[in-house]
């Protein structure tokens, strides 16, 4: 897998994403189960009109055949972005193999990994074959210079 080149970094969505992740993180720290950062994050993504589905199964052909089981992505957002995420001291290349075979499945080109286990957030984002790992201060860097994200929580989103 190739790592991501700087042209790549202004997937406006996927940071969208990584900065409601930043303050599901920034609110919750570490330490909680995996169900409670996906709980924390369905609300992020809903209070910033992130559109999203959850538990999103992704079907499985074989010689053009569906077969009976299914993956199920934690979130699909935006409709074509696959969201996985993880609650672990660290993530290895398991986690990230998983989340390839959500993409070859779904033949969707975009998914992020994120690790809410680690005082630090731990992002590994996917996008066109290759790979990008992201600490919480590269974000941070990335998505303020970008100014894809804004961080601070928005004050005028009414919840459904």
């Amino acid at each position: 897998m190739k790592d991501l080149t700087m042209e790549s970094q202004r997937d406006k969505e996927t940071y969208a994403i990584i900065g409601a992740a930043m303050r599901v993180h920034g609110t919750l720290g570490f330490g909680f189960l995996e169900k409670v950062y996906q709980d924390a994050l369905e609300v992020e993504l809903r209070h910033t009109k992130i559109p999203y589905e959850r538990e999103k199964p992704i079907d499985i052909l074989y010689r053009g055949i569906r077969l009976g089981e299914h993956y199920y992505a934690d979130f699909l957002c935006y409709g074509d972005v696959i969201v996985e995420l993880k609650a672990l001291k660290k993530l290895n290349k398991l986690e990230e193999s998983q989340v390839l075979h959500y993409l070859r499945a779904s033949r969707l080109t975009r998914a992020l990994l994120i690790n809410f286990g680690q005082p630090s957030l731990q992002v590994v984002r996917f996008a066109n074959g290759y790979k990008q790992t992201l600490e919480e201060d590269e974000l941070k860097e990335i998505v303020s210079k970008d100014n894809a994200v804004n961080l601070a929580v928005p004050s005028a989103v009414a919840e459904p």
